[in-house]
């Protein structure tokens, strides 16, 4: 039996990019918490005192409010509440560079093993687990690191490209790169863009990338903790020098790692 309770939340805020923390405060008899999301249901998980979950929004999701259902099983029934999630639009620049051609105009053989492995990305970060694998705050994978360009509009050898969905951290070739928390590697190749890439899945649908690394230190179905190191940067694949892209995905939503960061415990 359905209960059809509806209770408002207090409006979430978030903004295009980022990954923003849920919370409900535990009540007596509650069995599982999930919210429906850009046409997806996202599990909360039990902390203490509170059930939580984390969001993804895309950089590319229109600003303005979303009202979200959430289901609340409770003593065997099901409530139905509304939370409203207002996101707050992002202008993000336009950065112009310059790579090798074949990275540009690809051919046949690159497009086949470009889209072959768009669709594995995808495949992966469509995945969304109902556990949580960490249990500590993210950090970043480069103590003390800095990152840059999230979003920015690329356009490569004067051709327009999709946005850069990460963040650039200064590193040189040999720099240990460790996991941004507790997850396990889902991924451990050589891709074509990305070169030397390594992602890890955390839970509830996140997963943080780590590309153009010179070398990979872990395989596929591994368990990591947080900060253990997963490779050393590099400049492979489609780079203009050394450095680690850095990037998230939560609920395949493209969102700024940092955001993950400061989410906190």
């Amino acid at each position: 039996m359905l209960s059809l309770l509806a209770l408002l939340l207090a409006t979430i805020v978030a903004q295009q990019g980022q990954a923003v923390r849920l919370s409900l405060p535990d009540e007596p008899g509650i069995q599982s918490v999930e919210i429906q999301w850009q046409d997806k249901s996202i599990p909360y998980i039990h902390l203490g005192t509170h059930w939580t979950t984390v969001l993804g929004v895309d950089l590319d999701v229109k600003s303005g409010d979303y009202t979200s259902e959430l289901r609340v099983t409770k003593n065997g029934d099901v409530e139905r509440r509304s939370a409203v999630i207002h996101v707050k639009s992002v202008s993000y620049p336009v950065q112009r560079l310059t790579v090798a051609d074949e990275f540009v105009e690809l051919s046949p053989e690159n497009t086949e093993r470009a889209l072959r492995e768009a669709k594995e990305l995808d495949e992966i970060h469509n995945t969304i687990s109902r556990e949580a694998l960490w249990r500590e705050p993210f950090v970043v994978p480069i103590a003390g690191g800095v990152g840059a360009n999230f979003g920015s509009r690329r356009v490569f050898n004067g051709e327009s490209r999709n946005p850069h969905a990460g963040a650039d951290l200064k590193a040189t070739t040999g720099t240990r790169v460790g996991s941004a928390n507790r997850g396990r590697v889902v991924l451990a190749k050589n891709l074509f863009f990305t070169g030397n890439t390594v992602i890890v899945d955390h839970g509830l649908g996140i997963y943080t990338l780590y590309a153009h690394l010179s070398r990979i230190d872990v395989k596929k179905d591994a368990i990591v903790e947080r900060a253990q190191v997963i490779g050393l940067a590099g400049a492979t694949g489609r780079v203009t020098g050394p450095h680690l892209h850095w990037g998230a995905r939560v609920q395949n939503a493209r969102v700024d790692p940092f955001s993950l960061v400061n989410l906190g415990k």
